[in-house]
């Protein structure tokens, strides 16, 4: 059985906070709720009823016309108009109090436009764009300046490293070869397969004992286009070390160009 009550649940609305008198069913004494409009939800003020008295067992909440609302609305929806609450087997009628609080809150909206407007206007947007465009241009062609020399001991460095590099390559396959020549006669001049095929078998598992080893010093595997680019490195820094060449003020330098050029592009180009 619903039974209806009007004017038992008042709501009141107090510098912007919905303020809601419920009676509670156990003491049927009238419990004050305040509600944030934009953070709270209508199940958050269902959660807030079932707390404060263990007695409620079902609430709901729907428009006048009897549609039920969701508990996800905020209350911000729930004031817009009048609407039911429904406590167990009683159904409230609540009344929104006339707000006068939207019409101010569109008046402000209109005041900080007209506000913002003229601040634009004042700025001058356009003409700090083309300061800022001139100022990254002389901080590029400073920044280039001091990248010169450092780009020319770089290419020395990596064109040193490069030759070092391809030496070690070319060093390995030469060992191979060697050991390759020097197996190959063993086992057809100097001795037979049946004594060398046991060494053959420990040259392959210390070699693969030496890839491992790579790895547990390097923490990486033994990929040979990986490896050349780690011994490029070594050498490039060990080159820029010995010459005085600071790496991370250069890095620094191509990073701080590369920002620049973005923010260029971005100003030139907004879209």
């Amino acid at each position: 059985i619903l039974i209806f009550v009007l004017g038992m649940v008042t709501l009141e609305i107090e510098r912007g906070i919905p303020k809601v008198s419920i009676p509670l069913p156990s003491t049927n004494k009238h419990c004050l709720f305040a509600l944030r409009p934009h953070k709270n939800t209508i199940g958050d003020l269902m959660t807030m009823l079932k707390k404060e008295d263990p007695a409620i067992g079902v609430v709901t909440i729907s428009t006048k016309g009897g549609v039920q609302m969701a508990s996800s609305n905020s209350i911000e929806d729930l004031i817009e108009d009048d609407f039911k609450m429904t406590i167990n087997n009683k159904q409230y009628y609540v009344k929104i109090p006339d707000r006068q609080d939207k019409k101010v809150d569109l008046e402000k909206l209109a005041d900080i436009r007209l506000m913002v407007n003229q601040l634009y206007s004042v700025l001058n947007v356009p003409n700090y764009l083309v300061n800022r465009e001139k100022e990254i241009e002389e901080q590029l062609i400073e920044i280039t300046k001091e990248l010169e020399p450092l780009e020319k001991a770089r290419r020395e460095l990596d064109m040193q490293a490069q030759r070092k590099t391809n030496l070690l390559a070319w060093g390995g396959l030469g060992y191979m070869s060697i050991q390759f020549g020097i197996l190959a006669r063993l086992t057809w001049w100097e001795y037979s397969w049946d004594i060398m095929e046991p060494v053959t078998y420990f040259v392959t598992y210390g070699t693969t004992m030496a890839a491992y080893a790579y790895y547990v010093l390097t923490k990486q595997e033994y990929i040979l286009p990986e490896v050349s680019d780690r011994q490029h490195l070594l050498e490039v820094h060990q080159r820029a070390k010995k010459i005085g060449l600071d790496l991370d003020h250069y890095n620094k330098l191509k990073a701080t160009v590369a920002q620049l050029e973005s923010d260029l592009r971005r100003i030139r180009d907004p879209l």
